[in-house]
């Protein structure tokens, strides 16, 4: 009993939800630390699949089982007509206009692409593209909505 009066007792309530706002973050962040990933494995000159789970159904039996499928991962970054590499931000399919008319992030080399990609999922973190991505999900919501 000693030891639970050093310790600091209180009484608190564990949020029920996360806001959206951080949803929308998280999942901006996760993208953009996939693509870091497949930079590094570009640069490395291997192939880069992460493995997700489908469900998927036997014809035969007609049993559900999980399998490991290998996930499509498209670069966000291409390289323009005058040799540097153009990066785009891309939340779902649309394109995030970053600046008033401006959605690419140019680099003069493939090496300088991870150190972006870094700087710009600190952005995120801090909040600094939420009017964007809020922006890229009301239309995304609105592709789902009924008529």
């Amino acid at each position: 009993m000693n030891t639970l009066n050093s310790l600091k007792l209180v009484a608190a309530k564990r949020p029920s939800d996360i806001p959206p706002v951080v949803k929308r973050r998280n999942r901006l962040i996760a993208k953009i630390w996939e693509q870091t990933e497949l930079a590094k494995s570009v640069l490395e000159g291997k192939a880069y699949a992460p493995l997700r789970t489908r469900t998927v159904k036997d014809r035969e039996t007609g049993e559900a089982r999980r399998v490991e499928t290998p996930k499509r991962v498209k670069a966000w970054w291409f390289t323009a007509d005058s040799g540097k590499v153009c990066l785009t931000v891309q939340y779902g399919a649309k394109v995030l206009e970053l600046a008033k008319g401006k959605s690419v992030i140019e680099v003069d080399a493939m090496a300088e692409l991870i150190p972006t990609l870094d700087m710009l999922k600190a952005a995120v973190a801090a909040g600094e593209l939420d009017v964007q991505i809020d922006a890229a999900s009301g239309s995304l919501r609105a592709g789902f909505a009924k008529a």
